[in-house]
């Protein structure tokens, strides 16, 4: 009998125990962060970016290679993981994983008569920008064509042009945050914005 009751005592025991995991681990978020394809730097296109937090949008904000053509002017739509955004909130620093997603869309006109509003179109692009110690620099990129799950980060001359202009023209780490009144405010307050950026 006392046997019986030692058995019955652990499998209650272990059944709570496991109870338990389960319940903290259906309460416990998946990491937001980048994904990478297996084995590789090659990130995976994250399905789920329209749910992170939007940042803001800008129109014409392209940077063509030097001596290109400027090109048509997109919209670019920028989100971020919100992990890192709510470290970024508290902090005014970007942690490690934290992932940008620029999506451009293009850009429809209104034909009403005497009036000149723009609005967004189809997804013309995909990028990402993403803060990872996996990355000699610190920060890779990636630009996504049509239909791509997962793509390489760029390299060579490309990912130098990335890092010599978000090195150079940069208010907070590696990102635009000038073009975020709320990301500024914020870097601002915690004394992190960079020590040689001055406001356009």
């Amino acid at each position: 009998m006392t046997r019986r009751i030692r058995f019955a005592s652990a499998g209650l025991a272990l059944a709570s125990g496991m109870s338990w995991m389960i319940a903290v681990s259906a309460q416990t978020p998946p990491g937001d962060g980048p994904k990478y394809a297996a084995g590789t730097n090659n990130l995976v296109r994250p399905s789920d970016y329209r749910e992170w937090i939007f940042l803001g949008s800008s129109l014409g904000l392209n940077y063509p290679a030097p001596g290109a053509a400027q090109g048509p002017a997109q919209f670019n739509n920028v989100f971020v993981n919100p992990s890192s955004y709510r470290s970024f909130m508290k902090t005014g620093k970007w942690p490690d994983k934290t992932i940008w997603v620029l999506e451009f869309r293009g850009v429809g006109k209104e034909a009403v008569a005497n009036r000149e509003g723009q609005f967004q179109t189809g997804v013309v692009g995909f990028e990402a920008n993403v803060k990872d110690s996996r990355f000699p620099d610190g920060w890779g990129y990636f630009v996504f064509r049509d239909n791509e799950n997962a793509t390489a980060p760029l390299s060579g001359d490309t990912v130098k042009r990335c890092i010599d202009c978000h090195s150079a023209h940069t208010a907070v780490e590696r990102t635009f945050g000038q073009f975020y009144p709320t990301l500024l405010e914020v870097a601002k307050r915690m004394g992190t914005v960079r020590k040689d950026y001055t406001d356009p």
